[in-house]
């Protein structure tokens, strides 16, 4: 597994569905240079149980993230019209209607691949013939990317295990902390506490070893 923390996310151009329903072509995060941060968050399917949790839950803090200018995108190996029909069904039929944020089709697989996230690999078997080990959906990434364009965070989780928009939001407001105030933010750090200067850090150094 890469880690891409610190480093410049990959860029890509692809098909998306934006508003709910509108497909464009050539989407990609440069457009949130310099203006916003980003949470690009990969899931394995379309139609499925776990991850209509997931993009639910994303929509429902959509307007925290928002008034925190960051971008929420979600992507999966699915098409856009797999997308475009998800979004076409209700919430309590097991859609996604209402979402709202964008959602990319990597049908190529090449920008979970690009991110490390894709699970299985294709392999030659003896007679030479193309084959896939396991299957090629994206696990659950998250990546948190700075307007820079730099990846501060990255969380991978199996398919089976859904993730926490909670600590989502928390590692925003830590990420927004440090680079209004300078600070760092210790273990279990959330909005209104205080985080630690370079000062602080230098004694608790010192206290520790000795």
């Amino acid at each position: 597994m890469s880690v891409l923390v610190g480093k410049k996310a990959p860029r890509f151009s692809a098909k998306a569905v934006v508003d709910g329903g509108d497909i464009v072509n050539n989407f990609s995060l440069d457009q949130f240079i310099g203006r916003k941060h980003v949470i690009l968050f990969f899931y394995p399917k379309d139609f499925t149980f776990v991850c209509p949790t997931e993009l639910h839950a994303f929509q429902e803090r959509l307007p925290e993230f928002e008034s925190k200018n960051v971008a929420i995108v979600a992507c999966s190996t699915d098409t856009e019209e797999s997308h475009w029909g998800w979004l076409q069904v209700p919430k309590k039929a097991g859609g996604i209607q209402g979402v709202t944020y964008p959602i990319i089709a990597d049908t190529n697989k090449t920008i979970a691949s690009n991110f490390d996230v894709l699970d299985g690999h294709y392999e030659y078997d003896d007679e030479g013939g193309l084959t896939a080990v396991g299957e090629l959906v994206a696990l659950r990434g998250l990546f948190l990317i700075d307007k820079e364009g730099i990846v501060q965070h990255q969380l991978v989780n199996s398919l089976s295990l859904g993730r926490s928009v909670d600590e989502a939001m928390r590692i925003v407001d830590a990420l927004k902390f440090h680079e209004e105030h300078g600070e760092v933010c210790p273990a279990n750090w959330h909005l209104g506490a205080q985080g630690l200067s370079e000062s602080h850090t230098a004694v608790a150094t010192y206290l520790a070893s000795n």
